[in-house]
């Protein structure tokens, strides 16, 4: 965790100093003006920990108020810093063209004061769609045929939910539109695939009631996801329980028309919470010739698990969330968003994710509820 509160620090931080400087270059302000900027920009670097600090102490109502303005904040800042450093590489383009054609290149430059009223205008043209676009719950519909469904049962359908963060923002409101996209799918069977709960999970009054409305006939199963461990792992798994959910904690269960397999984030070993497990091993309890459904938070592939389960369904990277920090976490996983086709049989699909991390907005990747058809594959 000291990682992560450096990397809030330094990067964030310097973010907000980039921006600082563009405002400074482009409006020219004073000492005043500049020192009351500058003091706003330390709040919103340490409103991260300080939301945190406030609902702990029962400020509640304080810590919703601040989560809003800070994580709006947020990405109005990433998409400025996005826009503006566009700009700048645009114009540094043009200063070496004008430098190796020795020509006057001044006329075409783009102006420090323009940069900025462009790159703010974007950024909150971009945060506003997408606060609506997060909002905007919509089923993604996959469908899987399989030969495994049990005599009498040519279709199941399973639901998954992922990375919800239920928390400060995401409250009643927003997680009644996703189970209305839930409970209109009839699902057979449920699934939270990890983050159903923020770092922030104090004063969630009533949306474990919400979330056992939710009662499919082959059950309601979860597993965790790293912010399960910011949170406190044992009140999530707490609450996660108190919805209605069985929590696979790297385990198996085959009585149902299918088997599911679910293991722990890996941030559990990492935090030193727990300790590792073979991920290929825990399939040895699933009875040969059942459909295996692998849940697991972070689209990962252990290759020793490859042609052991039928579906893994995994959530965590948002599709960036809000583009084009999309491009970031295709670097860190590849297998971003979507179908894929794996080897030996095996198939992923990993989701968008149903709400949102930090700014309550999403842009270029839309929230989903996804829903899984199983169907008898037809005899060749």
């Amino acid at each position: 965790m000291s990682l992560f509160f450096l990397t809030i620090f330094v990067v964030y931080g310097g973010i907000h100093v980039y921006a600082f400087l563009c405002a400074r270059n482009a409006l020219g302000f004073g000492l005043e003006t500049g020192s009351a900027l500058a003091l706003f920009m330390v709040l919103m670097v340490v409103a991260v920990f300080l939301i945190r600090t406030l609902e702990t102490h029962e400020y509640k109502r304080t810590a919703r108020a601040l989560a809003y303005v800070a994580y709006f904040w947020m990405a109005v800042l990433f998409l400025f810093f996005s826009a503006s450093f566009l700009i700048d590489i645009i114009n540094f383009l043009i200063r070496g063209s004008g430098w190796l054609t020795r020509m006057n290149i001044a006329p075409v430059l783009i102006t420090p004061r323009s940069s900025f009223f462009i790159s703010l205008a974007l950024a909150l043209a971009i945060s506003v769609y997408g606060y609506f676009e997060a909002r905007n719950i919509r089923p993604e519909r996959v469908r899987v045929e399989t030969t495994k469904l049990p005599s009498g049962i040519d279709r199941l359908t399973i639901v998954q939910v992922s990375d919800v963060h239920l928390g400060p923002i995401v409250r009643c409101n927003r997680l009644g539109k996703m189970l209305d996209v839930v409970k209109a799918a009839k699902p057979d069977i449920f699934i939270s695939t990890g983050d159903l709960v923020d770092a922030q999970i104090n004063h969630l009054t009533g949306l474990a009631d919400l979330l056992g409305e939710v009662k499919p006939k082959y059950g309601k199963y979860a597993i965790t996801g790293n912010h399960e461990y910011f949170a406190g792992i044992e009140k999530a798994i707490a609450f996660t329980k108190e919805c209605g959910f069985t929590v696979l904690r790297n385990q198996a269960v085959a009585d149902g028309p299918i088997a599911i397999v679910g293991v722990n984030d890996g941030t559990g070993v990492r935090l030193g919470f727990e300790k590792p497990v073979v991920e290929s091993a825990i399939f040895l309890k699933v009875p040969p010739g059942k459909f295996v459904l692998f849940l697991k938070h972070q689209p990962l592939i252990d290759r020793d698990s490859l042609g052991l389960f039928d579906l893994q369904i995994s959530g965590h990277t948002h599709k960036g969330q809000i583009f084009p920090f999309t491009l970031l976490t295709r670097l860190t996983y590849p297998l971003n968003a979507g179908d894929y086709t794996l080897v030996k049989g095996s198939f992923l699909h990993v989701s968008r994710g149903t709400g949102t991390w930090g700014p309550p907005i999403r842009f270029l990747s839309p929230p989903e509820v996804t829903v899984y058809e199983l169907v008898r594959k037809p005899e060749s």
